[in-house]
C-alpha cells in the first residue's frame, strides 16, 4: 500500500476549523494555513502566517459554491488507481482508439502543466480537450489564434465605467480551468508571450495588478505540423513550457467506422457526463509531488538530460527545465498506475513526449524536424543502461 494509506496524510493537510470572520483554517501540527473566502470560493491565495508563500502552495486547498468540502479526502491506492481508469474510459467513450494518448494527457493534467498537440486537422485534437475538460467537470475556454489576435484578448483587459467614474478589470477567457489555444502557431509571437507567464507561474499581469488563475489550470494547444504559410513557429522558450508534445494521428479502420455509426444519433460529446471533479484533481496534482523517486532514478534522469547536451547530432538539449518535467511526468504516470515510487521504465515511456520538442537539431528540413528529433531521443534512451 506504501504511502498511499490516505490522500490526508500523503498531502499533510486536513481541514480543522470554519471560521466567522471569512476564512477557512485548515493544516496539521505546526503547519496552520488561513484561506480567505471571496465570493463563494476559495480564492488561491493561501497564506501561512503573514507570510506569502511559493506557487507550489497556493492549489491545496479549493472550494465552490462554499460547499466547505474537505481539502483531502481519504483515497486507497486502489481508489486512485479506478479514479484514473474511470477517467480515462470516460474519455475514451468519445476519443476512440488512441489510449496510448489519452493516458499522457491524463499524466500532463495530474502533473498540473501544459500539452501541446502537434497534428493534422480533423483527428480529434479539439475533442480530446473538451472531453478531457467535461471528464473533471472543468471551466473550459477556447480561443482561437489568429494574426490579428491580441494579448488583451487572451488576458482581459481595463474597461472605464462611467457610472463609477472608475477602471475595472475584465476577465479574459484565460480565466478558465483549461484553455484551448487553437493553432496557436497562427498568432504574432507577442500574443503567443502573452501565455508565458500564465503557463509557468499560474498568474497574469495586467496593467501593473497582477492576478492569480485558477488552483486547476491548464493549456491544451493545437498545431498543424504541415502547414507554413502565415504562421509563427513557437519559439524555444515557449515549446518549454509545455509538458509534453503528443500526436494523435489516424484513426484505425474499425476504430473510424465507430466514429461514423457514433454520429449518427449526435455529437457523443454533448453526452458525456464528468465522473470526478476540479477539487478531486486539484487533490491529486498535489499528491502526486510525494510520489517516491529513487537517488538512482534521479542519476539515470540527468544521464538521459545530459546525452542529449553532447549529442553529436543536437544543437541545443534538454535545458534543467526539461529535466524536471521529465521527473514530475514520471511522478505522474507512476501516480496514474497507483504506485506511490517510480520505475526505469516510467522515465523510458515519457522521455520521447516530453522531451523530444525540447532539442534543436544541427541540420535538418523543417518538415522531418520532429521525426529527428524523436529518433535522437529514442537512440539515446535506447544506449543508455537504466538503474538495476
Amino acid at each position: 500500500m506504501g504511502k498511499f494509506g490516505g490522500v490526508a496524510g500523503l498531502l499533510g493537510v486536513g481541514l480543522v476549523s470554519v471560521r466567522n470572520s471569512g476564512e477557512i483554517r485548515y493544516g496539521t501540527g505546526s503547519e496552520l494555513w488561513r484561506v480567505p473566502l471571496f465570493d463563494q470560493c476559495v480564492h488561491p491565495v493561501i497564506h501561512r502566517g503573514t507570510n506569502f508563500p511559493p506557487a507550489q502552495f497556493r492549489t491545496q486547498a479549493y472550494f465552490t459554491n462554499s460547499s466547505l468540502q474537505p481539502a483531502a479526502r481519504g483515497m486507497t491506492t486502489t481508489d486512485i488507481s479506478n479514479c484514473v481508469v474511470e477517467l480515462e474510459r470516460n474519455i475514451g467513450q468519445v476519443v476512440l482508439g488512441k489510449p496510448e494518448v489519452i493516458r499522457l494527457a491524463v499524466v500532463a493534467l495530474l502533473a498540473g502543466e501544459h500539452l501541446l498537440l502537434e497534428d493534422v486537422p480533423g483527428v480529434g485534437k479539439t475533442l480530446l480537450a473538451k472531453a478531457l475538460a467535461r471528464s473533471v467537470e472543468a471551466d473550459f475556454n477556447r480561443v482561437q489564434f489568429t494574426p490579428d489576435l491580441l494579448p488583451s484578448d487572451i488576458l482581459g483587459g481595463s474597461v472605464y465605467q462611467p457610472q463609477t467614474q472608475d477602471f475595472n478589470f475584465i476577465r479574459g477567457p484565460i480565466f478558465a480551468n483549461i484553455l484551448l489555444a487553437d493553432e496557436i502557431n497562427r498568432t504574432t509571437p507577442r500574443t503567443q508571450s502573452a501565455l508565458l507567464e500564465a503557463m509557468s507561474e499560474r498568474q497574469v499581469s495586467v496593467d501593473g495588478v497582477t492576478h492569480l488563475l485558477p488552483p486547476l489550470f491548464m493549456v491544451i494547444a493545437t498545431q498543424n505540423p504541415f502547414e507554413f504559410e502565415g504562421t509563427y513557429p513557437l519559439p524555444e522558450s515557449q515549446l518549454d513550457r509545455f509538458l509534453m508534445r503528443l500526436s494523435l494521428g489516424y484513426p484505425q479502420r474499425a476504430d473510424e467506422l465507430r466514429v461514423l455509426a457514433e454520429h449518427k444519433r449526435g455529437e457523443p460529446l454533448a453526452e458525456l457526463r464528468a465522473v470526478t471533479c476540479r477539487e478531486q484533481i486539484v487533490e491529486m496534482q498535489s499528491a502526486v509531488r510525494a510520489v517516491h523517486v529513487e537517488k538512482q532514478l534521479e542519476d539515470y534522469l540527468l544521464n538521459i538530460v545530459h546525452a542529449t547536451r553532447e549529442a553529436e547530432e543536437l544543437q541545443v538539449g534538454v535545458s534543467t527545465r526539461g529535466a524536471l518535467s521529465l521527473y514530475r511526468a514520471a511522478q505522474a504516470w507512476a501516480f496514474a498506475a497507483g504506485r506511490d515510487y517510480c520505475v526505469p521504465d516510467d522515465l523510458k515511456h515519457l522521455a520521447v513526449p516530453v522531451l523530444a520538442h525540447r532539442v534543436q537539431a544541427k541540420s535538418y528540413h523543417s518538415q522531418r524536424q520532429r521525426e529527428f528529433q524523436e529518433s535522437v531521443l529514442q537512440r539515446i534512451v535506447h544506449e543508455l543502461p537504466p538503474p538495476r
